[in-house]
């Protein structure tokens, strides 16, 4: 009986497979290098979200990236102006500051464990200034205030300071202002006790 083919299937199983000539430097030749393995790797990050060369070096070297050749690909990326420390430290503390209502204080954390170096970090800290930061933690006070609004005052101002001290914001502004919102809300009685 024939095979689809139509040659008889007892001829065909005798026959050695054929196989490519040089089939091994095929196979090592199938090895990507390692420098556009990194490209790749920084590609894909910089596709999902801005980072800072601190932790595409990171991921890098988690991929075992050779350091030459982390290095290389960065600064090439660097030139091009696709990793930019400063704009990724300028963007993270506008946007978390904005959304997030975190103070100049937890901002400077978070780019230092982003690998933000301290110079860079305190150019894009300087876009926040002391009106900025009383701002945002006065609205975060009036928020925390109305979602508490029908709680005991005691356990009202604990919560604020919870939030706001979780924000790196300092105790006596905290203090401050939760005392003026309750003076507002017409509950000033001993608000300027810390809890």
């Amino acid at each position: 009986m024939g095979d689809l083919t139509g040659r008889p299937a007892a001829r065909r199983r005798g026959r050695p497979a054929a196989e490519p000539p040089d089939a091994g430097a095929a196979a090592q030749d199938a090895e990507p290098d390692p420098e556009s393995v990194a490209r790749a790797i920084v590609l894909r990050r910089l596709t999902g979200a801005p980072q800072s060369r601190a932790q595409l070096a990171e991921a890098l070297a988690r991929r075992d990236v050779p350091e030459d050749v982390a290095s290389r690909v960065l600064d090439r990326f660097t030139e091009v102006g696709l990793v930019d420390d400063q704009e990724y430290a300028r963007i993270l503390v506008r946007s978390r500051h904005a959304e997030r209502g975190l103070s100049r204080r937890a901002l400077a954390v978070e780019l230092r464990r982003k690998g933000i170096d301290d110079e860079t970090a305190a150019t894009a800290l300087a876009g926040v200034d002391d009106d900025d930061e009383e701002h945002a933690a006065r609205e975060i006070v009036r928020r925390r205030l109305r979602s508490t609004a029908g709680l005991d005052r005691d356990v009202r101002v604990r919560r604020v300071y919870g939030v706001l001290g979780r924000k790196g914001y300092p105790g006596g502004l905290v203090a401050r202002l939760v005392r003026e919102e309750l003076a507002a809300e017409g509950d000033g009685d001993g608000a300027d006790e810390a809890p």
